[in-house]
């Protein structure tokens, strides 16, 4: 078994135990990212507890050799898409596309995710109107869905209900161990703005 299935199957089970999904799970050099999902969304509470949790697993059974960070976060407003699970989830949803240097038809690409498999996914794109392309993942160098801004009211007219804006809500860095045993979640955004990716660190 590799090293990223030693620790997917170490991690899910710990977060699925805590009625959460785990979105993405990534090692970046040093650092080992666990992004968290679930319908109506994740809390900072949420994301200390599986940080400890994960962190008690990780020292207790040494998957990775040498030292790294753990980072567990909320995904977001917009996500980036690398797996084909990804894809799958982003059926229906804008997205934006950056393929690598070599991709012919140029490298940048907007649209709406209309298929997918386990190798390749289809964009009916923004332009041309009408028109659609297949992209194998492999072609893929940085995917993300958009969000989509909801309309402001014009002046003197009824009030949306939907948000204005969507500053950033993270939490602040918490520090600990290697795989840190001591989680200290920050000050979250003033209210009014809408959540975005939340993350505690150790």
């Amino acid at each position: 078994m590799s090293v990223p299935e030693r620790v997917r199957a170490l991690v899910e089970p710990i977060v699925t135990g805590l009625d959460l999904e785990l979105f993405d799970l990534e090692q970046a050099g040093a650092v080992l990212r666990v992004t968290l999902d679930r319908p109506g969304g994740v809390d900072v509470d949420d994301l200390t507890t599986v940080t400890r949790a994960l962190s008690r697993a990780l020292d207790e059974h040494d998957p990775i050799a040498g030292h790294y960070t753990l980072e567990v976060s909320s995904p977001g407003l917009e996500r980036q898409l690398r797996t084909s699970r990804h894809w799958q989830w982003a059926l229906g949803r804008i997205v934006n596309i950056k393929t690598v240097p070599d991709f012919p038809g140029g490298r940048r690409f907007s649209g709406v995710v209309s298929s997918c498999d386990d190798t390749s996914v289809t964009v009916a794109l923004d332009e041309p109107v009408g028109e659609s392309i297949t992209f194998d993942y492999v072609d893929i160098e940085r995917a993300r869905t958009v969000f989509v801004w909801a309309a402001a009211p014009k002046p003197g007219g009824p009030k949306s209900g939907g948000p204005k804006s969507a500053g950033p809500t993270s939490s602040s860095p918490a520090s600990g161990s290697r795989a840190g045993r001591t989680t200290t979640p920050g000050s979250t955004a003033a209210a009014g703005a809408a959540p975005t990716e939340k993350k505690v660190i150790s």
